[in-house]
């Protein structure tokens, strides 16, 4: 199964979820951080990495001798990376995708392919767990193109996959979950926790993902968050209540179920209920 952890907004506890799983099920199972503006997970799991490669997008090489300032490529372009003049060509590389059309739209074959260093993609493991994750490159816009490239590196194998999605409902968030089986979506009982979960569910529906909710911090607010989900017959999966010995731990960077045990087996149980709710 591949199982993605999402939120409406930041700071909700997708990755003290994501870490908690990995730890509590055991066995072969494979970790992905894509929250690749600011990855965490290996803060929790503490790996041993064993490989890093850097990620690289294209970006148009203009040949200025071949050139004859036509702006067929800077019509092309949607995102403005390109601006011609009747005497220069100017090349923005942090407005390119790296789709290259400016290369198929010139006449002239004067547009090559360059490259460019959008971030590093790092593999370690931590005993059975396999955590594989992304870091952008300070200053780089190019967050999907970093998603996928961690998303290639899915395991085929007879293992699970988590995936510690990027807070938000933008396009990193849609890029991370998509394809998945199952989404967690974790959130907490206060207005801005209800207001972002919406959002999230309506992406999710659009996508055709199924779900259900995870409530951290639960005590914190009020009641709306489960009277939202039991209107709209959203399952409420777990519930991890605001404790001081929880919050503790995560500040040293331990997952809670290994100094908490009984922990262990609601995480299983959370698990096995995304299964259950789509017939694995």
């Amino acid at each position: 199964m591949i199982l993605s952890i999402a939120s409406g907004k930041g700071g909700t506890g997708k990755t003290l979820i994501a870490a908690n799983i990995a730890i509590s099920v055991g066995g072969n199972i494979q970790l992905l951080d894509c929250d690749v503006e600011e990855p965490n997970l290996h803060l929790l799991l503490h790996p041993k990495v064993v490989s890093e490669e850097t990620v690289y997008s294209m970006v148009p090489s203009v040949n200025e001798e071949l050139c004859d300032h036509c702006g067929r490529c800077s019509s092309f372009c949607s995102y403005k990376a390109l601006f011609v003049t009747p005497m220069k060509i100017l090349v923005f590389p942090e407005l390119c995708h790296g789709c290259g059309g400016c290369i198929l739209a010139c006449p002239k074959k004067a547009i090559n392919e360059g490259k460019r260093i959008v971030g590093v993609l790092k593999r370690g493991y931590k005993n059975s767990i396999e955590l594989i994750y992304g870091e952008l490159k300070i200053r780089e816009r190019m967050t999907t193109l970093l998603i996928r490239e961690v998303k290639k590196h899915i395991s085929r194998d007879e293992k699970d996959v988590i995936i510690d999605a990027p807070p938000g409902a933008s396009c990193p968030m849609v890029e991370a979950v998509r394809g998945s089986d199952f989404c967690i979506l974790v959130t907490e009982p206060t207005p801005f926790g209800l207001y972002d979960l919406r959002i999230a569910i309506q992406v999710l529906r659009s996508m055709d993902i199924p779900f259900g909710v995870v409530i951290n911090r639960a005590g914190i607010g009020d009641e709306k968050v489960y009277d939202y989900c039991r209107e709209n017959e959203i399952p409420i999966l777990l519930e991890i209540p605001y404790q001081r010995r929880i919050a503790e731990l995560y500040s040293m960077s331990i997952p809670f179920s290994l100094k908490i045990p009984e922990w262990r087996e609601k995480f299983k149980v959370l698990l096995d209920e995304a299964r259950r709710l789509i017939g694995k």
